[in-house]
């Protein structure tokens, strides 16, 4: 039962003073079984409470709102968490659960939402992609498998070509990007057959076999498969989600998870950079720091909306 120790920060600097600035935040640890949390201590300049409330996709969302002018707004967030990993019995997917998990869809409006698809530019990339893999032998989480292996296997790891505003189509076209961009072409594929799934936010903590995106904020998904629930997958790595990832937020995708958002008053560009450290139990500490590119634009006295866009790696 490995113990992390995880700090992530994240940090506004604005060219001249901003005030009322509105926040909502996705930093918390979603609640499932293997995940523990010993202490979360959260941070935040002027020291503004924080409202929390449970949403649609039963994530913990906190609000705050920071009134008073300043030039710099840090929201540092410290997680201990103890994990477990949870075995997961195979034998209980079968071909035949395809038609119980149509009839679980239909009567749940949660998976249906999780079950449509994207409607994209060119859909027969996908169908390609399926045709290749699809064998009518295999289970629903056979078919998950086989979707992740074959990003994993086709699919290039370059950081920096994809921002978190690229579409499907083209990470279809460029077949490279990082966990987030994988994990969006794998809940395209997942739904395309049928299966609701969901788009994961949290942390890959380090471990003695090195994994892509480990210390750093990362992006995997949940499957809905019968008789199991929501297997977590991770196609960057091609593995299920294991004792190495803390999970904090779910939705359809990146941006019903994304970490920070908010809004602020005043003509002010802002610059954003955000830190995270991953120190595992033995010592070994990772740590992954990015300064994010914003665009610059002058703007009135009106409402600007600054969102957290860190790709996630």
């Amino acid at each position: 039962m490995p113990v992390f120790k995880i700090q992530h920060i994240t940090k506004y600097k604005y060219d001249r003073p901003v005030r009322e600035s509105a926040n909502q935040i996705k930093i918390f640890s979603f609640n499932k079984p293997g995940q523990e949390i010993l202490s979360h201590e959260v941070v935040i300049t002027d020291e503004p409470s924080i409202n929390k409330f449970t949403d649609y996709w039963s994530n913990t969302v906190g609000f705050f709102t920071v009134s008073k002018p300043h030039e710099e707004l840090i929201i540092d967030s410290r997680l201990i968490a103890k994990t477990t990993l949870q075995q997961i019995d195979e034998t209980l997917s079968t071909k035949k659960d395809w038609e119980i998990l149509q009839q679980e869809t239909n009567s749940n409006m949660i998976l249906l939402d999780l079950a449509q698809k994207e409607n994209l530019k060119s859909p027969e990339k996908i169908q390609l992609i399926l045709d290749h893999i699809y064998n009518e032998a295999y289970s629903p989480l056979e078919t998950t498998k086989k979707c992740s292996q074959f990003i994993f296997e086709n699919f290039k790891y370059v950081k920096g070509i994809t921002n978190v505003e690229t579409k499907v189509d083209e990470i279809l076209e460029f077949r490279s990007g990082v966990c987030q961009d994988f994990a969006h072409v794998l809940l395209q594929l997942l739904r395309t057959v049928g299966i609701p799934s969901r788009y994961v936010s949290g942390y890959i903590c380090p471990n003695k076999n090195g994994m892509r995106g480990e210390g750093a904020t990362h992006a995997w998904i949940d499957a809905y498969i019968p008789n199991l629930g929501w297997i977590g997958i991770d196609p960057t790595n091609n593995c299920f989600a294991n004792e190495h990832h803390i999970q904090l937020a779910v939705g359809r995708d990146f941006s019903d998870c994304t970490p920070v958002k908010g809004t602020f008053k005043g003509p002010a560009n802002h610059d954003l950079m955000v830190y995270v450290s991953v120190g595992y139990e033995d010592g070994t500490t990772f740590e992954d720091e990015n300064e994010v590119l914003m665009n610059k634009e002058e703007t009135d006295q009106a409402p600007v909306i600054h969102i957290q866009s860190q790709q996630q790696q």
